[in-house]
């Protein structure tokens, strides 16, 4: 065997004197030593433990060591923590060290402990076990040890617990039976005794920071052992935010409340429909709303382009169920709803679960529900987006989309999802139920009682499953609360489903309506794994739990919605017997139904022991606090309930079922096959065998606490209730996921720890997110050995075992990669760690989460006058007991505070906010059989007051209540120094707030401050003799909660509710020194809550101090209670002396108020805040007056200044006076800086001041001014400058190539050379020569390389056709540019996400390595290759570029500018005044609503004094303060050019789905409305408009641009509108009046639009910021600062003459003004924004967006050019000549007329798509007998192209009742169609060919060579585009679909293609057909094709004679020969009478 050995030697640095004890623990084993006494230094234990071990030792494992003042009364105190890994040790099995303890606090303290750890591994020599190793050793299976020591107090009074390590007797450990033991607890690990639990919050981090401290281990032994402190091995991390003091505790139930969600659908287009010649329509159906597209006719790839929004308002829950299906139908109209051919459906959780929560451009793949035999039945390209309130979506760019698809690479489906899915069987099986409530009134039940005389049961129940949009239901059991279905549902579905849950119902039928008694979703994730070990979903047998609303059956149940499964049920309703399982369909077996109906089958009964063995379990609950109690409620008696299922409810659990069966007599139903179990359950059975359920209080009337609530008087009795229930016995499900919750719980908080140390930017971050790695692998190590031993082996379903092995997997691999990333945590990693980790968390959270339920969830109610008033719902894991600690649910037999909150929907809103009652309560869940522990975690102290005394028997009967005798006095100080950013509670939008603290059944409050949001109360509450019960230790560790409500005074009424927040107090017991680290407590911030929503920020610090007794009444109270003599003890003097002192007056209760002491409050130091007034703007009425003299006052921390008035707001409303100070004291700490209140009142007569509104400034830190850092030339600032918009300008606006050139802080965009004077050169890495050339192109490449390039190019041409090397001048516009640009923009998205993919891609390698994971691996080359196809056709990004190197462009940003210039704030802010109360809507949406006005201006606040530098700069004005070279605020007058470019996206507005819209700008009192050039039907309408508005500011300075929808009749509506401060950006120092272009030209669509050149730019540029420069130079060069720019010299004029400028040198500076020292920023370039549009009626939801920019130029300077003009490109008028030669092997239809040979009548038939009217056909070919036809035919088609777009514009009216034509744009595509001519019945479709104008195939030279390759492989054979080519001829083939679905060749045909512009077609006009002008020769053809009814007999010669000249002379032989015999028949009669007659 194996043992691990400690010798614990010495513990030293001690502090005073006493006695000394020390814990020893490894593997949860605890060994206590001896007690050593009156030691003063150094304690000598001396001792060895010796643990038996059976499993190797794992390196992560941890031995613990903690050592303790050891005291005979008080618990005992803990001096501090050894904590170690023993990596070491497990490799070298031996170690000797000596190293300091840590904590509480994780901080090193003095104190050390020297200490010899063996290891003896199985190999080893000591194989001798002594005999006092197993003493006693119980052969029992399912028991097991628990290693103790007996204490001092044990076993006198049954209640006072035995708490481990209070005493000793000598260093033996004893060894107790705990329950049935296990051989050796070993294998069991870990066994705390729940006592041991109280370190977890803070239990040090302990990580081996790699190699150099495993060195310093190994010298460990051989150094003097203070040589090396070993702190670094444990490594000492500091726990930031003690969790103990913040619990979280969410009051109002966020689910169940609706919310407002929009999903927008775009149905781009279909391809590869099934079916010939098909009108296809799309219908788009979420739930039960459906939108259909219009029809295309004859084609099966139409393209749509048609935008659908659903606006929904309901719970989230419920949207996300809902599910999408899009359908596509073919040939629907008014008359016939159409056929279907084929579905897609998906859930709109899928879609929200996407990044973006959204699809972009992905292909849905269509299957046919009503035939799952067929394949895919077509796709349809769509984007699905769905925003919830507050979503921004990002849209990628929606310009020139080109068409060329890869279908299979973008499929409608999310990640991991395989795109061939195949049909699967959902088998839903529902067994019986039980428990049900009754839902009929009993009236009619006693009428029909009197009647038939027999007792119903008052429920008609079946089940409902709703899955994947469909529906099954169950039959109806009649009458019975215990229905037996015997059925299952079964769905066909094709598999993975992108349906997350299903729905199961059971439903009460009724003859009016059906309503739900209960609902439970099943989220399929949840019971499947897809991995490559996964499996495919499962359930059960398992019994599902359901909740809902109370049972008590009521016509009107006002929480219905709780049973349909809307928010969180509160009461049990019942449970039913379900499974679930899934099978993968094979298709291709004939005897498959191909329907996807919903089936409902029988199924046979499973047995009892299925869902697991029934088992007695024992509920018992102890009430110690009841606080809080709402006054509504407080004048009548209370009790509580406690119930488990319908175990233990008194008023409605159990409807008792009319069956037969003998019932028990304490009302549970339960069969009697449990009593049998029950009874034969051990001996214990027999005691407690008629144990009645006590589950309620007594009733007690309330006492008052306050104004607002009571409490019940428990005091020392405190009421306990117990109930027992009869389950099946899962415990294991729960104990896994307890395990994995607790894991989750601590990892949550220390990354917490983390993100918060990080916040306050405390030192070390990186040290603690080791620490909570450390924790996480050690804790998933765990987990994996436990959660192995499987027990019970009844009941385990297939999910169980499943899911035990993935969970497994999990957990391990976690491990494994835990331990990988702990490695790679550095200090600049932390926070991209920290992202991976939360990952980490998610994933655990998600894998605790159980989804077969066991035990019911218990649920407490409050009642009153027996009705149920407020409830809390405990999850019945959370209290479960187990043996091993680990799987012991988080709160049981611990005393948790439990809020109770009001059922249903009455918990929203206002009435949720207020507590009903907070209970202190202790719950206790598990075995009857393991009950005798359920005391264990009580506070101690207590007797128990038993039901019946008289029966010595009945030990074992619960208690029905506890009385304390030993009870804590606390003194309980509440510091309360400030809130901020409280919730706006009056309507002038401020409050009047005092805060109330309550502690246990004590409440204060402090003063009232009126008139802020910002109170500084600074006030000390204290409490005096709190009486808290229970031992000292315990309430140290844990103690309760304190409860801060604030409230706004009211004049009149009661105070209003403003928020609350939750503490707990720091302790100190009355032996402990107060002093650091712990005391004088920290301020901290506490989040205030109002509902769900945050409501400010408390910063308080609370201390809970014991006051000592004095001794003589210890002495008396414990003789008392344990009847023995005490020695003597020694405490010091009683009273209250020991606490340290107040100061102030000590009379708290009439005295005046005492201040928060000084150790508490904050440093304070002196601040001077300079404030900037500039101006105030849009103020709104006050009482409807108008503002007319407002001022601004700014007040901080007490001081604070006014600006001077305004004499007349209308007239000037900027502010005379620029800048103003005060001085102010306040805290060092920058968190603790109190906010800055911002108010603006106005001067009315008489001396009257009215508050216009108010702005507090939580957080001022943004205004601190720090000194510049001389020396460096302030790189780092601009690169932090930069680093916002680098991504877009790197490669951004100007296509340059070249690598960038800086090795500086930020890459610089590349393509300037700079050649910097004080450095060294070697900056420059090229050797090239760099010259910008006019186009400032700087390819960084020598001639020969920039040929390569090319000829790279030229070989990699697609379609064969070389690009134009020159793009005409003349047919360049600003489209063009634009179009450019945002061809860049996508390129660089494109570049980030590859660069993103990228870098996720190498962290998984790096994982993957370690962890040796293959998944990730196959994940990996999936990822390579979707990145490679993305690399398709911009392979390399250089190659592409010199082609379009040609257009000058300008950056597109796909967002507003100013989010790129951080709101153009440089200097000038702005700050909203509010006004008015706050709205209470989830997200305070409304405050948009209380904004009065704006304040401009700006802070600045600094220490003083300043440093003496800065006041003697040449030119510092003092009155400026620190705002030097401010502009003046003077009005201005400014000429503002807006220019629109477009809308995307907009939102519609007409019933149509359409919108008609036109732009209206709004500008002070200017409006233009561009009412009457409105763009019909349209939501990506272009505009291309400008406009000249002239302003003045200040007055005029806010431009809205809005979109109308245009109507015929009524009132335009607003779509949205978007808002632009002007006046920022006018004087912002990006200089945003007018982008700069990337290159200056006088002429042309490029032209200089600033009326400034760029020289005068620079200039004044470098005089403002006092720059030296520019100095120009020969040979191109300038020079500004210290920097030297280069550039061409020379311009162009409109002549082509050349002549000399600076410009480009001037122009090149601007383009990198970010680069110069000191006042050196990114400027603002020439450029187009994108703004989302927005509408008041639907907050926070983007209604479209609008592409536009604005130019403002000063109206004092020279005039400024024309603007340019950006009106939409007018398409270009092109005809397209089709000439249809000949076709051939075109395959025969008909069969001939007599003969029945095989023939076709061919014709061909072709049209532009989108023109169908136009559609031309050839004449027909009759009796082609081989396929071949000869037309020589001439389709002539007119249309209007866009080239830059590629498509083609139509305008028309959508129908005949429609006003004016819409314009439609659609991509250019000739469909040519092959059909076969009948002359009664309707033509047959043959095949079609459609080519795409801009990329087509060549045609083949000859119909041989023509084949179905040139379709199947069209994205691999070269493409041509008719308008390069301009005419084309050759063979393409015809083709369609077979029955199965596979392509057929169908025919070819020769056609020549020739494309000639409209005035070309003038000039050589040609005729349509084969008539005149130009005509074409008939064709010629066979005789055969004539018409045989206009010519029948040459027909008639043609079709017979030469074919069938001798069958038909054969023929007339015949008949000849015929004749004679008939005639011969005929005539013989007569002449036989005349022959024998002889006539």
């Amino acid at each position: 065997m194996m043992s691990l050995m400690v010798h614990l030697k010495t513990v030293a640095h001690l502090r005073g004197k006493g006695d000394r004890i020390a814990k020893v623990t490894f593997r949860g084993l605890p060994f206590f030593s001896r007690v050593a006494e009156n030691c003063e230094e150094v304690a000598h234990f001396n001792e060895t433990f010796r643990w038996p071990i059976a499993s190797r030792l794992d390196g992560n494992e941890m031995l613990e060591i903690q050592v303790y003042n050891y005291s005979k009364v008080f618990s005992n105190r803990l001096v501090g923590t050894f904590c170690m890994v023993l990596q070491k040790v497990a490799e070298e099995g031996h170690l000797e060290l000596t190293d300091t303890l840590i904590d509480d606090n994780n901080t090193s303290i003095k104190t050390s402990v020297t200490l010899e750890i063996r290891y003896q591994s199985m190999d080893g020599t000591v194989g001798v076990w002594s005999d006092g190793e197993f003493l006693d050793v119980p052969d029992d299976r399912d028991g097991m040890f628990a290693f103790e020591t007996d204490s001092l107090l044990s076993g006198q009074s049954h209640g006072s617990g035995t708490s481990p390590g209070r005493s000793l007797q000598g260093s033996i450990p004893t060894f107790r039976k705990a329950g049935k033991g296990v051989f050796s607890a070993m294998k069991l690990g870990k066994i705390k005794s729940s006592r041991d639990d109280h370190r977890k919050s803070d239990e040090p981090a302990v990580l081996d920071m790699e190699d150099l401290d495993r060195k310093a281990m190994r010298l460990a032994g051989t150094l003097d052992p203070d040589t090396i402190s070993l702190a670094s091995v444990t490594a000492v991390t500091t726990n930031v935010s003690n969790k103990r003091s913040k619990p979280d505790i969410k009051m109002e139930p966020s689910s169940g409340r609706p919310v407002d969600y929009q999903i927008s659908i775009t149905v781009i287009e279909a391809r590869q429909l099934i079916g010939l010649n098909m009108d296809p329509v799309v219908c788009v159906e979420i739930g039960d709303d459906k939108k259909y597209t219009s029809m295309k006719e004859s084609t099966n790839c139409p393209y749509y382009n048609e935008y659908f929004v659903f606006d929904f308002h309901v719970p989230p829950d419920v949207m996300f169920d809902k599910i999408i299906k899009l359908s596509v139908i073919h040939s629907k109209n008014l008359l016939r709803s159409g056929t279907l051919v084929g579905t897609f459906k998906m859930d709109v959780g899928t879609v929200y679960s996407q990044p973006e929560h959204q699809f972009y451009h992905k292909w849905a793949i269509l299957s046919d529900p009503d035939d799952i035999t067929a394949g895919c039945k077509g796709y349809i390209k769509c984007d699905i987006a769905v925003v919830g309130k507050g979503d921004n979506i990002k849209t990628p760019h929606k310009a020139n989309e080109t068409d060329e698809d890869d279908i299979e690479g973008n499929l409608l489906l999310p990640e991991g999802i395989p795109a061939e899915r195949q049909w699967a069987r959902f088998y839903v099986k529902i067994y019986r139920a039980e428990g049900l409530p009754k839902m009929n009134t009993s009236i009619m039940a006693n009428v029909k009682k009197a009647f038939i005389g027999e007792n119903r049961d008052l429920v008609d129940p079946y089940v409902q499953v709703q899955f994947a949009g469909q529906k099954g239901k169950t039959s109806v059991q009649k009458s019975s609360y215990e229905p037996i279905w015997n059925e299952q549902v079964v769905f066909t579905e094709l598999f993975p489903p992108l349906c997350k849950r299903m729905k199961v119902q059971i439903r009460d039928s009724d003859k009016v309506n059906d309503v739900a008694i209960g609902t439970h979703f099943i989220d399929l994730r949840k019971i499947s794994n897809d991995g490559d070990k996964g499996f495919l979903p499962t359930l059960g047998p398992a019994w599902a739990n359901m909740y809902g609303s109370t049972r008590q059956y009521t016509l009107m149940d006002e929480h219905q919605d709780l049973n349909e499964g809307l928010g969180e049920g509160v009461s049990f309703r019942s449970r039913l017997l379900l499974s679930i399982a899934v099978e993968i369909l094979d298709t291709t077996s004939p005897e498959i139904i191909s329907s996807t109906e919903v089936q409902v089958e029988t199924v046979s009964n499973i047995s009892e022991s299925a869902t697991g063995k029934m088992d007695e379990f024992f509920l018992f609950g102890a009430f110690l606090e009841a606080t809080m109690i709402d006054r509504k409620i407080g004048d009548k008696a209370i009790s509580f309930e406690i119930t488990i299922g319908n175990y233990g409810n008194q008023i409605d659990g159990v409807s008792k079922p009319s069956s037969t069966k003998k019932k028990k007599k304490d009302g549970d139903n339960e069969e009697e096959e449990n009593e049998l179990i029950q009874n034969s359950s051990e001996d214990e059975a027999d005691e407690d065998g008629d144990l009645v359920s006590v589950s309620t209080t007594p009733l007690m009337k309330p006492v008052i606490t306050d104004r607002n609530y009571f409490h019940l008087p428990y005091f020392e009795k405190k009421p306990c209730v117990y109930v027992k229930s009869w389950w099946q016995d899962q415990r294991r499900r729960l104990y896994n996921s307890n395990m994995m919750d607790k894991i989750a719980d601590k990892l949550e908080e220390g990354l917490n720890d983390v993100q918060e140390i990080i916040k306050t930017e405390k030192a070390f971050p990186e040290r603690r997110l080791r620490g909570v790695l450390e924790e996480l692998s050690v804790g998933c190590s765990r987990f994996v050995t436990l959660a192995n031993k499987d027990v019970n082996q009844a009941g385990r379903t297939k999910l169980d075992r499943e899911r035990l092995k993935s969970c497994m997997r999990e957990m391990d691999s976690m491990a494994q990669q835990t331990r990988q990333i702990r490695t790679q945590v550095k200090k600049n990693t932390v926070k991209e760690k920290v992202k991976m980790v939360q990952n980490f968390l998610q994933k655990l959270r998600f894998l605790a989460e159980e989804p077969q339920h066991s035990i019911p969830d218990v649920f407490v109610w409050m009642m009153s006058n027996n009705k149920r008033i407020a409830y809390a719902r405990v999850p019945s894991k959370d209290i479960l007991y187990s043996i091993v600690d680990e799987e012991t649910g988080k709160d049981c037999g611990k005393v948790k505070a439990v809020f109770l909150k009001l059922p249903g929907k009455k918990g929203f809103g206002h009435a949720g906010w207020t507590v009903q009652a907070k209970l202190e309560l202790y719950l206790w869940l598990g075995l009857n059989k393991q009950r005798k522990d359920f005391l264990k975690g009580l506070p101690n102290g207590f007797e128990e007051i038993k039901a019946m005394n008289n029966d010595p028997v009945l030990s074992s009967i619960p208690p029905v209540s506890l009385v304390y005798d030993m009870k804590q006095v606390f003194q309980l100080r509440a510091h309360m120094y400030q809130a901020r950013s409280l919730f706006a509670a009056d309507s002038s939008g401020l409050s009047d707030p005092f805060a109330r603290v309550f502690f246990s059944t004590h409440s204060q409050v402090t003063e009232v401050l009126s008139e802020t949001l910002c109170p500084t109360w600074d006030q000390l509450l204290v409490f005096d003799n709190v009486e808290l019960f229970g031992e000292a230790s315990e309430l140290r560790d844990d103690p309760p909660i304190i409860v801060v409500e604030i409230y706004d005074q009211d004049t009149v009424g009661k105070a209003e509710f403003i928020g609350r927040t939750f503490a707990k107090p720091t302790i100190k017991m009355c032996d402990e020194h107060y002093g650091p680290p712990r005391f004088p407590p920290q301020l901290e911030y506490y989040q205030v809550y109002r509902g769900n929503c945050t409501a400010g920020e408390l910063l308080a610090a609370f201390e809970l101090l014991q006051i000592p007794f004095d001794e003589e009444s210890i002495r008396r109270a414990l003789i008392a209670v344990h009847n023995f003599a005490v020695p003597q003890i020694k405490i010091g003097q009683g009273g209250r002396a020991d606490l340290p002192p107040l100061e102030g007056p000590t009379d708290s209760e009439h005295g005046p108020i005492l201040p928060v002491p000084l150790g508490i409050r904050p440093v304070l130091s002196r601040y001077r805040i300079e404030v900037l007034f500039w101006g105030l703007r849009d103020l709104k009425r006050i009482n409807l007056a108008q503002v007319d003299r407002p001022r601004v006052d700014i007040e901080c921390a007490g001081r604070g200044v006014q600006s001077v008035l305004i004499q007349n707001y209308k007239k000037n409303p900027n502010f005379s006076t620029l800048v103003k100070w005060f001085e102010v004291d306040l805290p060092e700490n920058e968190l603790l800086h109190p906010p800055l209140n911002i108010r603006v009142v106005d001067c009315r007569a008489f001396g009257r001041y009215i508050l216009v509104g108010s702005h507090a400034v939580t957080s001022l830190r943004r205004f601190i001014y720090s000194t510049p850092d001389k020396t460096s030339n302030n790189w780092a600032t601009a690169a932090k400058l930069m680093n916002g918009y680098m991504v877009l300008t790197n490669g951004g606006s100007q296509p340059r190539s070249s690598p960038s050139l800086s090795s500086r802080t930020f890459s610089r965009p590349a393509g300037d050379i700079l050649v910097n004077m004080d450095a060294d050169p070697s900056i420059r890495k090229m050797d090239t020569v760099v010259k910008l050339d006019a186009c400032l192109n700087c390819f960084l490449q020598t001639e020969e390389e920039s040929d390569r390039d090319k000829k790279k190019k030229k070989k990699k041409k697609k379609g064969g056709v070389e690009e134009e090397d020159e793009t005409d001048e003349r047919m360049l516009d600003w489209w063009s540019k634009y179009f450019a640009s945002i061809e860049t923009l996508k390129e660089t998205l494109r570049a980030q996400e590859a660069a993103q993919a990228e870098a996720e891609e190498r962290e998984d390698l790096e994982i993957a390595a370690e962890a040796g994971g293959s998944k990730t691996k196959e994940k990996n080359k999936e990822k390579k290759g979707f990145k490679d196809k993305k690399k398709g056709p911009t392979a390399d990004g250089t190659e592409k570029k010199p082609v379009k190197a040609k257009v000058d462009e300008l950056l597109v940003y796909n967002k507003e500018l100013e989010s790129e210039y951080g709101n153009f704030e440089d200097w000038l802010h702005t700050f909203n005044l509010y006004r008015g109360k706050a709205g209470d809507d989830d997200e305070q949406a409304l405050d948009d609503d209380r904004i009065v006005g704006r304040f401009k201006g700006s802070l600045c606040m600094y220490k003083l004094p300043l440093s003496e530098e800065i006041t003697r700069e040449v030119g510092f004005d003092p009155n400026m303060g620190m705002f030097q070279s401010i502009p003046h605020n003077d009005p201005i007058n400014v000429l503002v050019r807006v220019y629109v470019v477009r809308a995307t996206d907009l939102h519609p507005a007409d019933i149509n789905g359409k919108a008609d819209p036109y732009v209206v700008i709004k500008l002070g009192k200017t409006e233009v409305k561009d009412k009457e050039n409105y763009i019909s039907k349209q939501l990506n309408p272009v505009f291309g408009k400008s406009f000249d508005i002239e302003a003045t500011f200040p007055m005029e300075s806010m431009l809205t641009v809005s979109v109308y929808d245009w109507d015929l009749v009524g009132t335009d509506d607003l779509i949205g509108e978007t808002k632009i401060d002007l006046e920022n950006r006018f004087y912002s120092k990006y200089r945003a009046t007018c982008g700069i272009s990337s290159n200056y030209s006088v002429h042309g669509y490029n032209v200089w639009r600033d009326p400034m050149k760029p020289t005068q730019i620079l200039a004044k540029l470098c005089k403002d910021g006092k720059t030296d420069g520019p100095q120009y130079g020969p040979g191109g060069k300038v020079k500004v600062a210290n920097r030297i720019f280069t550039g061409p010299t020379e311009i162009e004029d409109e002549n082509g003459l050349k002549k000399q400028t600076e410009e480009h040198l001037a122009l090149t500076v601007l383009n990198h003004w970010e680069e110069i020292p000191r006042v050196g920023c990114k400027l603002v370039p020439e450029h187009v924004e994108t703004r989302p549009l927005l509408n008041v009626d639907k907050p926070g939801i983007e209604q479209g967006r609008i592409e536009m920019w604005v130019d403002m130029f000063s109206m004092d300077m020279p005039a400024p050019g024309p603007a340019i003009e950006i009106s939409p490109r007018k398409p270009k008028s092109f005809e397209l000549r089709v000439v249809i030669w000949n076709t051939d092997d075109v395959i025969l239809e008909d069969d001939a007329f007599m003969t029945g040979e095989k023939m076709s009548d061919i014709y061909v038939r072709g049209w532009l798509k989108g023109q169908q009217e136009d559609k031309q056909d050839t004449d027909v070919h009759y009796h082609s007998l081989t396929g071949e036809g000869n037309f020589n035919w001439r389709f002539v088609y007119p249309f209007d192209y866009l080239m830059a777009e590629e498509k083609i514009v139509i305008s028309k009216k959508e129908s005949m009742f429609s006003w004016d034509e819409t314009e439609y744009k659609i991509p250019p595509r000739l469909t040519m169609q092959v059909w076969d001519a009948d002359h009664f019945s309707a033509d047959d479709f043959l095949g079609a060919i459609e080519l795409d104008l801009n990329r087509f195939p060549r045609g083949a030279k000859t119909a041989k060579q023509c084949s179905l390759n040139m379709i199947r492989n069209e994205h691999e054979l070269p493409t041509i585009s008719i308008f390069k080519q301009k005419r084309v001829k050759g063979w393409w083939p015809f083709v369609a679909r077979d029955e199965n679905d596979e392509m057929e060749l169908t025919g070819k045909v020769e056609a020549e293609l020739h494309l000639v512009t409209a005035e070309e077609a003038e000039k050589s006009p040609v005729g349509l057909g084969r008539n005149e002008p130009d005509p074409l020769e008939k064709p010629n053809r066979p005789d055969t094709t004539f018409l045989w009814f206009l010519s029948p007999l040459k027909a008639i010669r043609y079709l017979i004679c030469n074919r069938y000249k001798w069958l038909i002379i054969k023929i007339v032989l015949a008949m000849l020969l015929l004749i004679m015999l008939g005639l011969f028949l005929y005539s013989m009669p007569g002449y036989l009478v005349k022959k024998l007659l002889g006539a």
